[in-house]
């Protein structure tokens, strides 16, 4: 699920960088994509007050920032996961940019399935790191170690005090 997840955020910031098919890129047009679709947020009935707030005062003054800084940071993203590195920090950036774009009024089915897939794979943590750059790195690291044995590997006669018989 991980890097199913990580490929959709990169193809999400690579189309944004090369456009789609018949489509411009955002860095062929600077801000007109963004500009456009803030004032289109502002003017939806399910965007909350406070964030067309947000939107108006801040967002529309930042727009070429956003323009170069999304989908970049959703290239990032998507080669993080997929690599499996930094999964915890990256699914938490991933979850903040699916809240903002709920909140501008983007409330739809895929939005809703990343988001969840955000929170399966934040409950998954230790599967997440299935085939991932990390545990490569972690068990070389602790392939060069030696290390204590885990609470289940130690026998019972071990842990039982001298002269003590358990039932």
């Amino acid at each position: 699920m991980r890097i199913l997840f990580g490929l959709g955020w990169l193809m999400a910031g690579l189309t944004k960088m090369t456009g789609k098919a018949g489509e411009a890129s955002w860095y062929q047009y600077p801000g007109q994509f963004l500009n456009d679709y803030f004032h289109a947020a502002l003017l939806k009935p399910n965007v909350p007050e406070f964030y067309k707030v947000f939107i108006e005062h801040f967002c529309l003054n930042e727009v070429l920032p956003f323009n170069y800084i999304i989908p970049a940071v959703q290239v990032i993203l998507g080669v993080l996961l997929i690599l499996g590195i930094w999964i915890l920090p990256s699914v938490l950036i991933c979850m903040f940019m699916h809240i903002n774009f709920i909140l501008s009024g983007n409330m739809n089915i895929i939005s809703l399935t990343l988001y969840t897939s955000a929170f399966g794979i934040m409950m998954n943590l230790e599967r997440a790191h299935a085939l991932s750059l990390h545990s490569l790195l972690k068990s070389k690291r602790s392939g060069n170690q030696s290390s204590a044995p885990a609470l289940s590997e130690v026998s019972e006669e071990v842990l039982q005090p001298a002269g003590v018989s358990l039932p």
